[in-house]
């Protein structure tokens, strides 16, 4: 019979006290071998294989929304659901599937999700329609929700041995950081050698093989003891969760005043204020929410979110700026954001001996700044001609930040709580995550899609647009079509006037697409600076000691 895993002390292994030892007999495992496994640096790798695979998805589709948007001419709204789709799943589940593995087995919940992942991935390869494009995202996130929590887990059981733990959970981190930063890349090439569909198909084909090998290779282990699962917390969240998201993406058309967005808003209210009650009571709550008391749980929770929120508006963005105004083919997207994950890649390698020495609050303060300045020069060179020698460096700057602060916000939430918690704090923190994907797709989209509406209308209003044509303008931009319909317009040699208004009704539409960018890109970088202030005050000034 396999040994079984109550509780995960890995927050102590994640950053060890400068000069700390570890004396062979508090360590189970001197050789570093997990029990049941005598190799487990495969079982590692197929672990960082899942993980790089589940957070690939979160931005491999930044790639793929211009060619969307003009097959399905999908507005910018059902573009963000394409996006926000995966998030929201993935976050929703995500502490409920913890919870399943616990108690039913890490291994079969993975095997499960890995399934269902690329079942949607099928979907999404065969979509005939955005909507269909949405529900196989979906399904996806569905996946990724039950694959993802036991990473962190399975390491505390292939890594008795704490020192080798600690190593092991510093890749986790660079692992997470350089999926997001591969995403595009990926996506671009892909897309580049094919068509968007090819990204669906990359995920089949690899979920496939992590498939096999985690059958093959990992270690099953569980927690039989743990009490009975927190449904009404459960339910609770993942209403909140989706009525916030979709009150929000709903409101770029409908209006954020209209009665029925806001009694979706007010049922997210009422659905948060439920779920605190709820889980202050519950014997096995989904989510302690007393462990927000705690500054450098809630700080870490806080940046989680923030930092994910502004990295979208990279991803997303600034991705569908240059594919759309820039006319940026696929493989020069992936080269121009080859900067930002590099910088992404290699800042996170180096910042976990940079936390073990002087604490997570300096990184913390320093990753926000440089990712905030990062943004905000990318927002203050980028044109619709701009490539990489023009904006590669600042987005090299940003994924700089990014990956600093990846490390030490996920060693901050393992090392704030109880041992026997930690596995809570991990789903806890990479929720927070995927929320921030979520909001920050959702919130800065009504910003752009707004300024592509009444930032448009002003400027066609200033061009002498008859109000009988604006609508079709505004409709052509928003689905896509414009470049291809002003392309495809015939006009003679006599009607150069014609012509004119032609070119400048384009150029206002871009324009408007660049001001709403603008805006959206001032946000985020603000909202980072502001999360430096919140790691100054909660982040752990210095580092924390273990001892055995």
């Amino acid at each position: 019979m396999e040994p079984t895993t109550t509780g995960d002390d890995a927050h102590r292994a994640l950053v060890p006290g400068p000069g700390a030892e570890v004396s062979p007999a508090s360590d189970p495992d001197p050789e570093g071998g997990g029990a049941g496994l005598k190799m487990p640096h495969f079982g590692m790798a197929v672990i960082c294989f899942i993980l790089f695979l589940t957070f690939l998805d979160n931005t491999i589709i930044s790639a793929t929304l211009s060619d969307v948007q003009s097959g399905f001419h999908a507005g910018v709204a059902q573009l963000q659901w394409v996006v926000s789709g995966y998030a929201l799943a993935f976050a929703s589940l995500m502490l409920m599937a913890g919870t399943l593995g616990d108690l039913y087995g890490r291994k079969k919940l993975m095997l499960i999700g890995v399934v269902i992942f690329c079942s949607g991935s099928v979907v999404s390869a065969l979509a005939g329609s955005t909507g269909a494009l949405i529900a196989g995202r979906v399904v996806m996130g569905i996946g990724a929700a039950c694959s993802e929590p036991g990473t962190l887990s399975m390491i505390r059981h292939l890594y008795p041995e704490r020192r080798r733990r600690a190593r092991a959970l510093g890749i986790w981190a660079a692992v997470s950081g350089l999926a997001l930063a591969m995403g595009p890349v990926i996506g671009g090439v892909l897309v580049g050698i094919w068509d968007w569909r090819a990204v669906f198909w990359f995920n089949l084909v690899f979920g496939a093989v992590a498939l096999v090998a985690a059958a093959i290779v990992l270690p099953e282990n569980s927690d039989p003891v743990r009490a009975r699962l927190d449904i009404p917390g459960f339910v609770l969240g993942a209403l909140a969760l989706g009525a916030a998201t979709f009150a929000t993406i709903d409101g770029e058309t409908a209006g954020y005043i209209n009665p029925k967005i806001l009694a979706i808003y007010g049922l997210a209210v009422l659905a948060v204020v439920a779920f605190v009650l709820v889980e202050l009571r519950a014997e096995n709550p989904v989510l302690d929410v007393r462990f927000f008391r705690k500054p450098p749980f809630a700080g870490s929770t806080i940046l989680a979110f923030t930092s994910y929120f502004a990295i979208f508006s990279i991803f997303f963005f600034v991705a569908l700026y240059l594919e759309v105004v820039g006319d940026t083919s696929p493989f020069h997207l992936a080269t121009d954001f080859i900067p930002m994950t590099a910088g992404m890649v290699l800042a996170s390698l180096f910042t976990g001996r940079w936390v073990s020495r002087v604490g997570p609050r300096v990184p913390m303060i320093t990753g926000c700044v440089l990712a905030a300045l990062g943004i905000f020069l990318t927002d203050a060179l980028i044109t619709p001609n701009a490539g990489i020698s023009t904006v590669g460096w600042t987005l090299a700057l940003a994924g700089i930040g990014f990956g600093i602060v990846i490390v030490p916000v996920t060693s901050s939430a393992l090392t704030s709580v109880p041992a026997e918690h930690s596995g809570m704090a991990a789903s806890t923190n990479n929720t927070a995550r995927e929320l921030g994907a979520v909001a920050g797709v959702a919130i800065l989209g009504s910003i752009v899609n707004g300024q592509l509406t009444v930032n448009l209308t002003n400027r066609l209003v200033a061009i002498g647009i008859p109000a009988s044509f604006r609508s079709q303008v505004i409709a052509a931009v928003t689905t896509g079509s414009l470049g291809s319909q002003a392309a495809s317009t015939k006009v003679g040699k006599g009607n150069a006037t014609i012509q004119e208004i032609i070119n400048k009704v384009v150029s206002a539409a871009y324009g408007a697409f660049g001001h709403g960018l603008d805006i959206s890109l001032l946000a985020a970088g603000s909202l980072l600076l502001a999360s430096a202030v919140v790691a100054y005050f909660c982040a752990a000034r210095t580092a924390p000691t273990s001892t055995g």
